[in-house]
């Protein structure tokens, strides 16, 4: 893992929502009223909010959502051109903003010239070959194996040489392009095998590049050693950090952790309260109180911290599994930061001070935890690494908590009153504070 990567916090963008663009690519006017360069103007914001990253989603050119593409290589023209993206990396890199691509490698969408042709030219062509196909009559389209019962989205034969050489390919052409990191959609989805195929061609050339994997289930660990990848997604740390909050049960989120840490021994997994696929965080924590907990938490426990766009102004909004049931949660944005409602400027402000702690303490990047104090509705832990101590309470209880035995001497963040020469601490009800 080279320097860059271990001091990377990113600020994750869902494009073709915050452009406003049309739901569907046939929809679309000749010339787009916003561009991928409608983001340039926000970069400013992400460098001071603490970014050192811009995270994007899909990007390439696709039916609809942008996870059915049509064509890796070119930009969606709903978000205009390979022009349009070649100025926003270059303002991006001006700031010392990595970009990280979005790559949808499990499957293509179904009007996929490849796979259209496919279907023209029957099971003897090469086209049939990058596909899992069924023929079941001549002239008839055939069935296909395809993405969690989306029909749409056609899955790949990762069996295939051609779809390997086609994939690192891609890879390779776009970080060629500038772009400094791969997120890899639904890596789950796909054999770890492949990915050992594919990644070698393109570390071979893009050694410093990040390549972080989408994956929910499974053993974390052994993904990313089969594979290759750097990263994957910590989906048990997310799952566990706002439902603790959310139910006032921090023993989940101490087990959770125990986990953590035995990740933090094979790779840094990429940690993140929010993304496109979810229910905001806001929304996931009823109380606003003890909202500030969950980035606490992100803030200050092992990983490489993603933080998804709107998130950092406190918005709202619940995913719902329906079709266009993702729109809530991949809202439009303005043209300028000062076009925003004031009322989220208090959360961003929250993230930049709780981003600060963690560039000031770059250590926890690796940081392993432990427990000092636990209980349903108070948690104290020590993050530990490289000779750096930091300890957090959080108390969600609706009276003044104390916790002894933490010494320490100073608050960092947050509010806490210090007794006995930092021999213990107390945090107001639903309080929190980082102290060292």
């Amino acid at each position: 893992m080279t320097s860059w990567q271990e001091h990377a916090i990113w600020w994750q963008v869902y494009p073709l929502g915050f452009v406003d663009a049309p739901k569907a690519l046939a929809d679309a006017p000749h010339e787009p009223t916003r561009t991928l360069r409608a983001l340039i103007g926000w970069l400013d914001y992400a460098v001071g909010l603490g970014a050192s990253g811009l995270a994007l989603g899909p990007i390439f050119t696709a039916s609809t959502h942008g996870y059915d593409t049509v064509d890796h290589f070119g930009i969606d023209p709903r978000l205009g051109d390979r022009a349009d993206f070649d100025a926003l990396v270059a303002a991006a890199h001006e700031r010392g903003l990595r970009v990280m691509l979005d790559g949808v490698f499990n499957h293509v969408g179904h009007e996929h010239p490849a796979f259209r042709t496919a279907v023209e030219n029957g099971p003897d062509s090469a086209e049939a070959r990058l596909f899992d196909l069924t023929w079941s009559e001549p002239g008839a389209e055939p069935s296909h194996r395809n993405f969690e019962g989306h029909d749409a989205l056609v899955a790949l034969n990762h069996n295939d040489d051609a779809v390997a050489e086609l994939v690192g390919e891609v890879m390779r052409y776009w970080l060629r392009a500038g772009a400094d990191a791969w997120r890899l959609d639904a890596a789950y989805a796909v054999p770890t095998s492949f990915w050992q195929r594919v990644l070698p061609t393109v570390r071979a050339e893009f050694g410093e590049a990040y390549v972080v994997g989408e994956v929910i289930h499974g053993d974390y660990a052994q993904i990313v050693t089969e594979s290759g990848m750097d990263a994957v997604t910590q989906y048990e740390l997310w799952k566990a950090i706002w439902n603790s909050i959310r139910e006032r049960n921090f023993y989940e989120l101490d087990h959770a952790l125990g986990r953590h840490n035995d990740m933090l021994e094979a790779f840094v997994p990429l940690t993140f309260v929010g993304n496109h696929d979810v229910t905001r965080i806001a929304t996931q924590i009823p109380d606003p109180r003890v909202r500030a907990h969950a980035l606490v938490l992100l803030m200050t426990l092992g990983g490489t911290p993603s933080v998804y766009y709107g998130d950092e102004q406190g918005y709202e909004a619940v995913k719902e599994e329906r079709f266009g049931g993702d729109d809530a949660i991949r809202p439009a944005f303005p043209d300028a930061p000062a076009d925003l409602p004031e009322g989220g400027w208090d959360v961003y402000h929250l993230h930049q001070e709780l981003i600060a702690v963690r560039r000031r303490h770059p250590w926890l990047h690796r940081a392993r935890t432990r427990a000092l104090d636990l209980s349903n509705e108070t948690y104290a832990y020590e993050a530990v690494g490289d000779g750096g101590r930091l300890v957090v309470v959080l108390n969600l209880a609706d009276t003044p908590a104390r916790v002894d035995g933490v010494g320490v001497t100073a608050v960092v963040a947050g509010q806490a009153e210090l007794g006995d020469g930092g021999g213990w601490v107390r945090v107001d009800a639903c309080g929190w504070a980082v102290l060292e």
